[in-house]
């Protein structure tokens, strides 16, 4: 098994970390490891783009049909010519 040092570690967090430890009835380096095994098995951030994210956020709401305007045919370049 390997170890992790984890400096400059504020007091706060420090407290914090001991409080939830004693809530849980596990030492601090059981609730760090637990912390960090709950985090690392998420599903990652970047398996979906923005787009698929916004889709399934909104999806409840209902979709809106938006009416696309008739496009012109794209105008020729300008001539620099003198």
């Amino acid at each position: 098994m390997a170890s992790l040092v984890i400096r400059k570690l504020d007091d706060r967090t420090k407290s914090k970390l001991r409080l939830q430890a004693a809530h849980h009835g596990r030492s601090m380096e059981e609730e760090a490891r637990e912390i960090l095994r709950s985090a690392l098995s998420r599903r990652s951030v970047g398996s979906e783009n923005l787009g698929q994210a916004i889709r399934r956020r909104f999806s409840a709401l209902g979709g809106v049909d938006l009416e696309l305007p008739k496009r012109a045919p794209i105008p020729p370049p300008p001539s620099f010519d003198a």
